[in-house]
């Protein structure tokens, strides 16, 4: 894997930076779609962080940017990664290894009851080993469920055991994204670089969406990609729990503040699901996905919901490829 170009804080215009991570549902593909009808915001939000594929595909660097995710293990990383780049990537750089995996699994999880609290508790707190080694093990783990919790494999007494409640057993993914990276020092540096002024939180989404958080700052670019339930079409199997009420109520949150002039809100989800929006003023956008894991579905082998991507604009975003105020 070649190392990207550096990126200038304060650049009129950045290389956009492959995500540290593989993550289901990411949006890479989407965000030139996305940042045509965000435009170059001065504020950008994003409450369901991922691996930040959209943030880091931008075409500039934001004034403010705030991300957030709910999984403290995705807010070590991002935190790790601008304090620490070089520290993250010895964790991380280790050949693909069906113990190592394991081995890392039940250790992560061992940490994950206490791990939000450590970093809700200081806000200058990361840890690069953990966050190196989380890192490793997504790298090189098939399907969902790292670090869920809820496999039936544990750590006792320093062996791995079937005690009915723990991590899932699996084999590494063996496949050319399975052979490691190289030169992981400099693009885990040219990361830290485009982080540096980028703000981690690690919460509820409603957290980072208040006023002083979004149009305070002025014209202000939301970017909202819940988990998608099961209602609309995708494998059950994708998320640890079902996100139903959490979709419902995301979309509800962009019906209420939909209209308000200094907000550009981009929803992501499938096929027709949020289309009462577009009764609200908004438009939609589709994209093709590369399918990852659906791709291997059992029976026609088919996944046709990597065709229903697709993305609705609040009224304040910007026309396709036409200019407005604060661009």
């Amino acid at each position: 894997m070649s190392a990207p170009e550096r990126v200038v804080i304060g650049a009129e215009s950045t290389p956009p930076i492959t995500a540290p991570f593989p993550w289901y549902g990411g949006k890479s593909r989407a965000a030139s779609l996305i940042w045509e009808r965000l435009g170059n915001p001065q504020n950008f939000v994003e409450p369901f962080a991922g691996s930040l594929a959209v943030l880091l595909g931008r075409p500039q660097i934001g004034h403010i940017e705030t991300v957030n995710d709910k999984d403290a293990f995705v807010c070590n990383v991002f935190r790790a990664l601008k304090a620490a780049p070089e520290a993250v990537a010895h964790w991380c750089d280790f050949p693909v290894n069906e113990c190592q995996q394991h081995a890392v699994h039940t250790w992560l999880v061992g940490q994950r009851e206490t791990y939000t609290a450590r970093l809700m508790g200081n806000p200058d707190y990361y840890d690069a080993q953990v966050a190196g080694r989380w890192l490793y093990g997504i790298g090189t783990w098939i399907g969902g469920g790292w670090c869920a919790g809820d496999g039936p494999w544990q750590s006792v007494d320093g062996m791995l055991q079937k005690t009915g409640e723990g991590v899932h057993r699996q084999l590494p993914h063996l496949g050319n994204a399975g052979r490691g990276a190289e030169g992981l020092s400099t693009w885990f540096e040219v990361l830290a670089a485009r982080l540096r002024r980028v703000r981690v939180c690690c919460g509820e989404w409603t957290r980072v969406l208040g006023p002083s958080v979004t149009h305070k700052h002025g014209c202000t670019g939301v970017l909202l990609d819940p988990p998608y339930s099961t209602e609309e079409g995708r494998d059950p199997n994708l998320y640890a729990v079902d996100d139903l009420a959490v979709a419902h109520a995301v979309r509800q949150w962009c019906v209420e503040n939909g209209n308000h002039p200094l907000l550009r809100i981009a929803l992501c989800g499938y096929g027709t699901i949020h289309d009462e929006l577009c009764a609200h003023g908004w438009s939609k956008g589709t994209w093709t996905a590369n399918g990852g894991f659906g791709n291997q579905r059992k029976g026609t082998g088919k996944n046709p919901n990597k065709y229903l991507e697709t993305v609705w604009f609040s009224p304040a975003c910007l026309g396709a490829r036409q200019p407005r105020l604060f661009d």
